[in-house]
């Protein structure tokens, strides 16, 4: 057996942390399994579905190295889901109702205030035919319900929560088609997964009642269902669901200068009993992907977590993969100094024009000598072999200074920063001739 994941964002907004979540641990189950990753896009919603939105996932998935083996869009499978529920009428496990959103709403309430559970009563299954002409002379039209069968309970091994079992009696028969034709959720994404020989659906535990409803969907349409795998959801910093994860998209993340190896890393192993490490290359999170190591409380996310672990990553990263990200003219000896230090690529730009540019830092009076020896110290030092060493041990030396009352000053005036990558590093990029001319500026000389 082939393992085919899917992925399945409505294209009505961008990816969120949610979103991402449940793509990457797709990817990586498929990727494990030698399988197929498949980009589905529900777009039934043709009012509130944009192609923007559609070239947003595509690029957002491309920017994360998520890459789909097919696409497929439910909006050109309109055909396929009639076929489906026109043989589900035909075996009676499809029926009409006639209700209003007002009439349902009120039931609803009157049975809640009775104490029992808010399912629909299936009244429209005892509508003979001539009232149901009745209702459609009116202007009434039928949406469509799936009839459950409550012979015997909906169970499944669910691979993150263990053995499911629903009482279908407890559910209400779910609408699988509005009165104006268009589809929800339900049944379409059956019908997907069947013709797209789907084997593992991975998705949040929000949807496991859809899932208990789902399950009589397939075996209806004479199928066999995939394996799911239900995530504990998300929360914020703060300890309870947070809204705002829900609107931090992919966009978000770029403008933050968050790596996507880091995103994908820490989605990964959210909520997992595996440490979330800083990964550049995604073998280690393939190799190590089990539904075993996923717990049931919810997951934490943290974007200052997620900072420090792209911050992690970026210091990893090889020249050839941030070479069109940095600025012109800066080369791997540049980047080999700079990235212990970075926080995100875009700050190279910053100690670009720090050793590229021009550097004047006026030192404290009581510096101004110390500095204006180390200026003729380092014009007379071999540059040709670990200048940084052989300034510092000569000015040792001549001066007197160790530690910090030696450092500091040399730094702040060949850097104008108190800290960043080591100057041993940096000296060489600086070259002679300006280190010498920073010196003497910061000398006042």
């Amino acid at each position: 057996m082939t393992v085919v994941t899917r992925f399945a964002p409505s294209p009505t907004g961008r990816l969120h942390v949610g979103n991402i979540r449940a793509a990457v641990h797709n990817w990586l189950w498929a990727k494990k399994n030698g399988g197929r990753f498949l980009l589905r896009l529900d777009d039934t919603d043709r009012a509130r579905s944009e192609e923007a939105f559609v070239a947003a996932i595509r690029a957002d998935l491309a920017w994360l190295g998520l890459r789909p083996d097919a696409e497929e869009r439910q909006s050109a499978r309109f055909g396929r889901y009639e076929a489906a529920l026109q043989q589900l009428i035909a075996s009676g496990r499809v029926y009409p109702a006639y209700e209003t959103a007002q009439e349902l709403d009120l039931r609803r309430k009157v049975l809640l205030g009775r104490g029992l559970p808010p399912v629909y009563d299936r009244a429209a299954l005892a509508l003979t035919e001539a009232e149901r002409a009745k209702l459609e002379a009116e202007g009434r039209r039928p949406h469509w319900r799936f009839k459950l069968d409550h012979e015997a309970p909906i169970v499944w091994d669910d691979l993150i929560r263990g053995p499911q079992k629903f009482d279908p009696a407890l559910l209400s028969d779910p609408v699988i088609r509005r009165e104006d034709g268009s589809w929800l959720y339900m049944l379409p994404s059956v019908v997907d997964d069947i013709d797209m020989a789907v084997t593992h659906v991975v998705r949040g535990e929000d949807h496991v009642t859809n899932t208990g409803l789902q399950l009589q969907m397939f075996e209806a349409l004479g199928a066999t269902p995939p394996v799911f795998a239900h995530e504990a959801l998300l929360t914020g910093s703060e300890g309870k669901l947070s809204k705002r994860l829900g609107s931090l998209g992919v966009d978000a993340m770029r403008e933050a200068g968050v790596e996507p190896e880091a995103m994908v890393s820490k989605v990964a192993r959210i909520g997992t009993s595996l440490p979330v490490e800083a990964f550049v290359d995604a073998g280690p999170l393939i190799d190590g992907f089990d539904f075993a190591t996923f717990g049931r409380a919810p997951a934490r996310f943290d974007m200052d977590e997620l900072a420090a672990l792209s911050a992690r990553i970026v210091h990893q990263l090889p020249f050839e993969r941030v070479a069109g990200r940095l600025p012109a003219g800066m080369g791997a000896a540049d980047w080999d100094a700079l990235r212990p230090n970075l926080k995100a690529v875009a700050e190279a730009a910053d100690w670009w024009e720090i050793l590229h540019g021009h550097v004047e830092q006026a030192a404290p009076a009581e510096d101004r000598a110390f500095l204006a020896e180390a200026a003729e110290a380092a014009a007379a030092i071999d540059w040709a072999a670990a200048p940084w060493t052989q300034l510092v041990a000569r000015l040792k030396d001549t001066s007197g200074r160790a530690g910090k009352s030696l450092f500091h000053p040399l730094r702040r005036a060949l850097t104008g920063r108190d800290s960043g990558p080591e100057m041993a590093a940096l000296l060489p990029l600086i070259g002679r001739d300006e280190t010498v001319a920073r010196l003497r500026a910061a000398a006042g000389a």
